[in-house]
This record gives structure tokens, C-alpha cells and sequence, in this order.
């Protein structure tokens, strides 16, 4: 009787712990939500980015809470095991996003020293442009594939490398794109020299992201290594000791277990803000806020012509 008892309950226990994972995660992609996005086929990239969002860190999120409620009992454990392993990467990783944003700061930098070499060639840019782009470095070889494609349908070569721009979505692209664009618009010489310049400045912010990347890396690693051993001895002690633990499982015990759990996000979150890059905000963003077409953003003092 006593074990069929406890089987019922531990499957009540599960269901509780599925049912507080799902809707913790189904609360936080209502309130995050998802980019919007443009074209017919919106509706269909929405409806699959919901779907592989809830398939793979929001599950796994929904089953580790679900364990832990199951092992422990405690419902404020089992929430805030799922709300940390649903943002593991947003307070604790972010080494693959620096990595994607270091190569795509040198690829720019490599392609404007190319796009510098084919114009001193007598060569203009609507010729430069699509001769550079197949040797340019897969990191930004899609994004200057589409503005080639759009330069091939017609498209001015302002509005084209305004759109290229928000395509790059970084602030030392827009500074090398806002000099191609004047360039496009004024015809004026000393190009080569403005993009020798905007190259090496692309190559000690290189320099500058690689050095701290290097000092960053052990202190990301001493923060993952304390965050897991701060779970696993309480996930222990909630196992193996009860006893020992024995007054959490009251609701005063649930409440005071909030308030630790709360100090120790607090304090991941402070970890994770002073980690993060500052980098600039961008300045060319004319196409994405759907400005009239074929504009260079407008500078005070009068007409940028």
C-alpha cells in the first residue's frame, strides 16, 4: 500500500514538475517573444522558430525541473533548476557569439584591404564589389553575396549598401559601409586611403577582442565551475541527507530557499554584466526602420550633400 502510494506520488510529482516547467517556459517566450520578420512566408519561419525554441532548451529545461522536483520535492528548486538551464547561455555561456563577432570583425577587415587592392586598379565599386565577394570569408560571404544580387536586380547602390549594412548588424561594418556609401553618392577620391584606414582600425579591434577574450575565458570557466557545485551539493544533500535538509521542506523552508536562490541569480547576473563587451551602438540603420529608400540617414547641419 505504502509503495503504490509513493508511486502515485512521485507521478504526481512529475506531472507538477512538467506542468510548472512548460508554463514557465511558455511565460517566457510570451514575454520575450521572437523577431518579427518580413515576406510571405513569415507566418511559416515564426511558426518554425516556435517550435524548435520549445523543442530543445525549453524541454530540457521542463525535464531537468521535472527531476528535480521528483528527487527533492521542493517546487522552488525544481523552478529555478529549469529557469537556469533555459538560460545557461545567456548567463554563463556567450563564448560561441564572441567568437561569430571576432570573425566577423576580421572578415570585414580582410575584405575592405581586397576592396582597397581591386579599386587601386583603376576599377570601379560596382566592380570592386562583386569581384571581392567570392574570395571574402564565409563569415560575411553570404551578406555580401545578397548585396551583390541586389546590385545584379537594379537596385541603387546606396539603398543596396544600407540593406548590407543591416545585414552585418555591427558597428565597425557600418563606419566602412557609410564610406562606400558616400563614395557611391559624391564619386570623390581618396577611397583607398579611407579604406586602408577603416582596415587597420578593423585590425586592432581584432587585436584588442582577442586579448580580452583570452583573460575572460578562465574566469567564464571558475563561474560555470562554482555554479555547478553550488547545484550538485545541494542536489546531494537533497538526496542523500534528507534529514540534514529536512526544513526546507516546509513552506517557511520554501520561502527562505526563494530567498537564497534569489541572491545567488542576483549575483550570476551582476557576474554576467560586468563579463559583457560594451560595444557601439550602430549609426546606420536606415533600412531596417523602413526610411525612404536609397537615403543616407540624415546628418544635422543641412544636407550631407
Amino acid at each position: 500500500m505504502d509503495s503504490a502510494l509513493y508511486n502515485v506520488s512521485t507521478l504526481e510529482a512529475l506531472g507538477v514538475g512538467a506542468a510548472i516547467g512548460g508554463g514557465t517556459a511558455l511565460l517566457i517566450a510570451a514575454i520575450r517573444g521572437f523577431p518579427a520578420k518580413d515576406g510571405a512566408d513569415a507566418a511559416k519561419r515564426d511558426a518554425g522558430d516556435i517550435i524548435r525554441f520549445l523543442s530543445t532548451r525549453a524541454a530540457v529545461a521542463t525535464v531537468v525541473g521535472a527531476l528535480v522536483l521528483a528527487a527533492t520535492r521542493w517546487p522552488t528548486a525544481a523552478i529555478a533548476s529549469g529557469i537556469l538551464i533555459f538560460f545557461w547561455n545567456q548567463l554563463f555561456g556567450g563564448l560561441a557569439a564572441e567568437r561569430a563577432a571576432l570573425a566577423r570583425v576580421e572578415a570585414l577587415a580582410s575584405w575592405t584591404e581586397s576592396l582597397r587592392d581591386t579599386i587601386a586598379g583603376a576599377v570601379g565599386l560596382e566592380q570592386a564589389i562583386p569581384a571581392t565577394a567570392r574570395a571574402a570569408s564565409p563569415a560575411i560571404r553570404e551578406h555580401l553575396h545578397t548585396l551583390v544580387d541586389r546590385l545584379r536586380a537594379r537596385m541603387p547602390m546606396p539603398q543596396a549598401l544600407e540593406y548590407f549594412a543591416d545585414d552585418m548588424d555591427d558597428a565597425s561594418a557600418d563606419l566602412v559601409i557609410a564610406a562606400l556609401i558616400l563614395n557611391a553618392r559624391l564619386r570623390g577620391p581618396g577611397l583607398r586611403e579611407v579604406l586602408g584606414a577603416l582596415a587597420q582600425s578593423s585590425r586592432e579591434e581584432v587585436d584588442m577582442r582577442q586579448r580580452v577574450m583570452a583573460q575572460r575565458s578562465s574566469t567564464r570557466r571558475s563561474v560555470q565551475i562554482v555554479v555547478a557545485v553550488s547545484v550538485a551539493v545541494v542536489l546531494g544533500l537533497a538526496i542523500f541527507n534528507k534529514s540534514f535538509v529536512e526544513p526546507y521542506g516546509t513552506v517557511t523552508g520554501q520561502m527562505v530557499l526563494l530567498l537564497v536562490i534569489a541572491l545567488f541569480a542576483a549575483g550570476f547576473f551582476w557576474l554576467r554584466k560586468l563579463s559583457a563587451i560594451e560595444t557601439p551602438a550602430r549609426f546606420l540603420q536606415r533600412a531596417a526602420r523602413g526610411g525612404p529608400a536609397g537615403q543616407i540617414p540624415e546628418q544635422r547641419g543641412g544636407d550631407p550633400r
